[in-house]
C-alpha cells in the first residue's frame, strides 16, 4: 500500500466552468433473447415448451411417468387443435388404468421450477377430453423426485371441447428444482395446450417479469431499453426474423418463432411487454427494426436477404410498429394497443434501422434510405439510429459495437476526444470486455469503466450506450460474459453489472473540467516505444510481397528483395515460397504469418510492396512483434475486404486500437505500403496516402477520471478508475467552490485480484461499498484502491 506521506497524483476539478452537457440518454439497457434471457429468465413463465411447439417431433422438456400399475403414453397431436395458430397439442393417453395408478406428463421448467414456501403461483392451461369421455385431471407441484407435494389441484371432470382452466397454487415448501405434474387416472385420452405457471411478477403485471431480474435492471436506472436485439432481430433467415405483430395479444394466439440463438422463442415477452417494461422503468423504448437482411445472409448470392423489390411490407411493418406504440385509439393499431390494455400512447421516440447490417454494407446502403425516408415522412420527430455512416444519406446517430480486451477499452478511453463534433451522434449500442473476462471478472469491469469514463466525458458526441448482453441463464451460457447471471431460483450481478449500476445511478447533467497530473509533473503518462520484429501475413487470401525494407533513420535494419533465399524469414503458418523476386503465400488458411527481424527494434520505418492474387480479404503487415502472441498488425482489407484497422495482440488476445477505416484491396494490383513507428505513434500509408495515425500511449493510466454536476441537487460527482496493481494516493482540489466544505459518500467497487468473480455462493464478493466522506478547505487527500472503480458524490455545505 502507498503510505500517507506519498502522493501519486493531483486531480483538479473546475466546479464553476462547466463543459458539455451530458446526454440524459447516456446509459441504457440492451435486451436480447440470448442465453435464455427472456424465456426461462426475465419472462416469468415457469413452464418450458408450454405450447408444445418447441420441437416438431418430440415433447421437448416433457416426459411420461407411469405409476401404480397404470400404463400409457404422451404424444404430439396435430388434429382438433386449440386455434389456427397452434400447430400441436399434447395427448395424455391412459391405455390401462389401475386402482391408485396414473399416467402423468411431467415438466421441470427451465432446468428446475423454483417455488417458495407460502408464495402463490397462477396456473392456466387449456384442456379437452376425447368426445364423450369424462376424465378427471390432477395437477401437482412436486419435488424433483416426486416424494414431496408442494401444491395440488384436482379437476374433477374436464368439460367437452377446449376450455381454459385457471387456478392459484400456494406452495407449502421451497425448492429450486421442483416440477409440475399432470396426472390422468382413467382410461382414455385428454389433450393439453398452453400450459402456463406464473409466480408473482414485477409490478404485478399479468404475463409479466421475474421480480429479482427486473429489479436488478431497475437498479441500473437505465434511461432507455433497446429491444428485441441483437441478432434476434434478424434471425438466421427471413423466416426467423422478428415479426412484432405475432408477439401481441393473448399468449395462446402467439405462434412463437425459431430464434437466432438455437432455441425457440415463445414470444410471450412480446412487443407490448417490451414497451410496458420500458414504461415501468421510466425509460425510453428503443425499437430495432428488421430491414430484410438476416444474420446468415450472403450479400453476394443474396441468400437469406429479402429482395429490394419485396421490401415494402417490411417498411410498412416498422411504420405499423410505431403506430401501435404511439397512434391514437381511433386508428387500427392504436385501437389494438388499447384492446391489449394500454390506451395511452407509449411515446416511442427511437428506432434503429437494422442490427449490425453494416457487415452487409452494400445491401444496407440500398435499404437504409428507404426506411429512413418512410419513417421521417410519417414521423418527422422520430430519432433514427443507423448501423454505420453512409455517404450521401442523412445520419443522426451511429451505432458502434465493441467486444474487446480490457486493454483495448483502456487504450480507447480517449477514443471520442477527437471525434468530429459536427458529425452524427454516437450510440455505443453493444460493448463488453470479452477477452480475459472469465465468466465476468473484475478485469472486465475495470476495462469497461475506463471506457465509460471517456464516453461520459465526451457525452456531447456519445449520446447513448448499453452494455451487452444483459442476462445469462447459467444453464445456457451461449455468450460470455454477461451482466446478470441467474438460475431458476437466484441471481447475481457481475462486477460489470455493478459498474453499469454505479454509472447509471450517478450521472451528472454537465461535465466539470478535470485535470489529472502526476504529482510534481505536468504529464502523468509514461511514454514507451513500440518494439518488435516485422512480419507478413494473410487471412483467407493469397498474396505476394516484395522489396521489404526496415530502416531506423539512415540505418538499414533489414532488407529483402527475394531475389534469393535470405534465410531471414521464419514461417509460422501458410504455404510460402520465394520466386521471381516475390514472397508468395498461396493457401486459403486464416491467420497466416511469416516473421523476420529482432524483438528489440523500435522507431523504424517498414516499407514493402504487396499484391493480392485471390481470396476473401487483403494483407496483414506485422510490426512490433515480440512473440507469437504479442504483436501489432495492419489489417488491410479485413472484414470481408471492407475495412482497414491496426490491431494489437497481447498474450494472444487481439483487438482493434483506434478506429477502422474503409479500405478495399483490388486483386492483381501492386500496392506500396509504409508503416512509420515513432515512440508509441503509428502512421500507416497506402500508395503514399496516410490512412491512419494512432498513438498507442494516448491513454495514460492507471487512473481514468471524469467529473460532473447534478444540476437538480447541486452535487459534484467524481468517477475514478484505478486499473493499476497499487493504490494511488491523490490530492483532489475542487477549484472555485464558494463554500470550502463538501459532504457526501464514496462508493467503491474493488477486489484484490483482477480475476476475482461473483458467484451463486458468493454473489456479493465484489460489490459496491459505501462510506461517508467530508472535504474541508476545498480539497481532499484520497487513496484510490488498486483495481477499483470509485464514485465520489459530494454536496457543498454540511457538518
Amino acid at each position: 500500500m502507498v503510505s500517507r506521506s506519498e502522493r501519486s497524483y493531483d486531480l483538479t476539478v473546475d466546479t464553476v466552468n462547466p463543459g458539455a452537457e451530458i446526454s440524459p440518454m447516456l446509459y441504457g439497457a440492451f435486451f436480447e433473447e440470448i442465453n435464455h434471457a427472456g424465456d426461462g429468465g426475465l419472462y416469468a413463465e415457469l413452464i418450458s415448451n408450454r405450447s408444445f411447439e418447441d420441437n416438431p417431433d418430440t415433447l421437448f422438456h416433457w416426459w411420461v411417468e407411469e405409476t401404480g400399475g397404470s400404463t400409457g403414453k404422451l404424444s404430439l397431436s396435430d388434429s382438433g387443435l386449440l386455434n389456427e395458430v397452434q400447430t400441436r397439442a399434447m395427448a395424455i393417453t391412459v391405455t390401462a388404468a389401475a386402482e391408485g395408478g396414473a399416467v402423468s406428463a411431467v415438466n421441470n421448467g427451465y432446468w428446475g421450477i423454483a417455488v417458495t414456501e407460502g408464495a402463490s403461483y397462477r396456473l392456466n392451461f387449456y384442456a379437452r377430453p376425447e368426445p364423450g369421455e369424462e376424465l378427471p385431471l390432477r395437477i401437482t407441484l412436486e419435488s424433483a423426485d416426486g416424494k414431496q407435494i408442494y401444491a395440488e389441484q384436482v379437476v374433477s371432470v374436464l368439460k367437452e371441447g377446449w376450455n381454459q382452466y385457471s387456478y392459484t397454487l400456494i406452495s407449502s415448501g421451497t425448492a429450486a428444482n421442483a416440477r409440475i405434474v399432470f396426472s390422468a387416472s382413467r382410461a382414455g385420452t385428454l389433450y393439453l395446450d398452453m400450459v402456463s405457471l406464473f409466480p408473482e411478477t414485477w409490478k404485478g403485471r399479468e404475463n409479466g417479469l421475474r421480480i429479482d431480474l427486473a429489479g436488478k435492471v431497475a437498479a441500473m436506472k437505465p434511461s432507455f431499453v433497446r429491444f428485441p436485439g441483437g441478432c434476434f432481430v434478424e434471425g438466421k433467415t427471413p423466416l426467423d426474423a422478428y415479426r412484432w405483430k405475432t408477439t401481441i395479444g393473448p399468449v395462446e394466439s402467439r405462434p412463437g418463432h425459431s430464434a437466432y440463438w438455437n432455441y425457440r422463442s415463445s414470444d410471450g415477452l412480446g412487443f407490448h411487454e417490451y414497451l410496458q417494461w420500458a414504461e415501468d422503468l421510466q425509460a425510453e423504448p428503443l425499437y430495432v427494426a428488421y430491414i430484410g437482411i438476416s444474420h446468415d445472409g450472403d450479400p453476394i448470392a443474396k441468400a437469406n436477404t429479402v429482395p429490394l423489390a419485396e421490401i415494402q411490407p417490411w417498411i410498412q411493418d416498422v411504420l405499423d410498429a410505431i403506430e401501435y406504440a404511439n397512434g391514437p385509439v381511433t386508428g387500427e393499431w392504436g385501437a389494438l394497443r388499447a384492446a391489449n390494455g394500454h390506451p395511452e400512447p407509449f411515446q416511442l421516440k427511437y428506432v434503429e434501422i437494422g442490427n449490425e447490417n453494416n457487415f452487409q454494407l452494400s445491401e444496407y446502403a440500398q435499404r437504409y434510405g428507404l426506411f429512413y425516408q418512410a419513417i421521417k415522412d410519417k414521423y418527422p420527430d422520430m430519432n433514427i439510429i443507423a448501423n454505420t455512416a453512409l455517404e450521401g444519406e442523412p445520419i443522426e446517430i451511429i451505432d458502434e459495437h465493441y467486444y474487446e480486451s480490457a486493454e483495448w477499452f483502456m487504450n480507447n478511453a480517449n477514443r471520442y476526444d477527437t471525434y468530429d463534433r459536427s458529425g452524427p451522434g454516437i450510440y455505443v449500442g453493444e460493448y463488453a470486455v470479452t477477452k480475459g473476462a472469465g465468466e465476468g471478472n473484475l478485469n472486465a469491469a475495470i476495462g469497461e469503466a475506463a471506457f465509460m469514463v471517456g464516453m461520459e466525458r465526451n457525452s456531447d458526441i456519445v449520446k447513448m450506450s448499453s452494455y451487452a448482453p444483459l442476462f445469462v441463464n447459467a444453464k445456457d451460457r451461449t455468450w460470455n460474459p454477461d451482466a446478470i447471471v441467474f438460475d431458476s431460483a437466484s441471481s447475481y450481478g457481475t462486477p460489470s453489472y455493478h459498474v453499469q449500476q454505479l454509472f447509471g445511478s450517478n450521472k451528472g447533467d454537465v461535465v466539470l473540467p478535470a485535470v489529472l497530473t502526476a504529482a510534481g509533473s505536468a504529464d502523468a503518462a509514461v511514454k514507451q516505444s513500440i518494439q518488435g520484429a516485422i512480419g507478413l501475413g494473410s487471412w483467407s487470401t493469397q498474396v505476394e510481397y516484395s522489396d521489404v525494407r526496415v530502416a531506423k533513420g539512415d540505418e538499414v535494419l533489414f532488407e529483402d528483395d527475394f531475389s534469393a533465399d535470405s534465410g531471414g524469414w521464419t514461417v509460422k503458418s501458410g504455404s510460402w515460397e520465394q520466386s521471381e523476386g516475390t514472397f508468395r503465400q498461396s493457401s486459403s488458411d486464416i491467420d497466416v504469418r511469416a516473421v523476420a527481424g529482432d524483438a528489440s527494434w523500435s522507431d523504424y520505418t517498414l516499407t514493402l510492396r504487396a499484391r493480392k492474387t485471390g481470396g476473401a480479404e487483403g494483407m496483414l503487415i506485422m510490426f512490433g512483434a515480440k512473440d507469437d502472441d504479442t504483436f501489432y498488425w495492419w489489417n488491410l482489407g479485413g472484414w470481408c475486404n471492407t475495412q482497414s484497422a491496426i490491431e494489437k495482440s497481447v498474450g494472444g488476445s487481439r483487438s482493434v486500437i483506434g478506429q477502422t477505416v474503409p479500405v478495399s484491396i483490388e486483386t492483381g494490383r501492386w500496392y506500396d505500403i509504409r508503416i512509420e513507428l515513432s515512440g508509441g505513434n503509428i502512421r500507416t500509408y497506402l500508395d503514399d496516402r496516410l490512412i491512419q495515425e494512432i498513438d498507442d500511449n494516448s491513454s495514460h493510466g492507471p487512473l481514468f477520471q471524469t467529473a460532473s454536476r447534478d444540476l437538480a441537487t447541486g452535487e459534484i460527482i467524481v468517477k475514478v478508475v484505478n486499473a493499476g496493481e497499487a493504490a494511488q494516493r491523490t490530492h483532489i482540489t475542487f477549484a472555485g467552490l464558494a463554500a470550502k466544505r463538501l459532504t457526501g459518500t464514496s462508493t467503491v467497487l474493488q477486489s484484490e485480484e483482477l480475476s476475482d468473480e461473483n458467484s451463486f455462493t458468493q454473489p456479493d464478493r465484489i460489490a459496491p461499498a459505501v462510506q461517508t466522506i467530508q472535504v474541508n478547505d476545498g480539497s481532499l487527500e484520497y487513496e484510490f484502491p488498486k483495481y477499483s472503480v470509485t464514485v465520489l458524490r459530494l454536496k457543498e455545505g454540511g457538518g
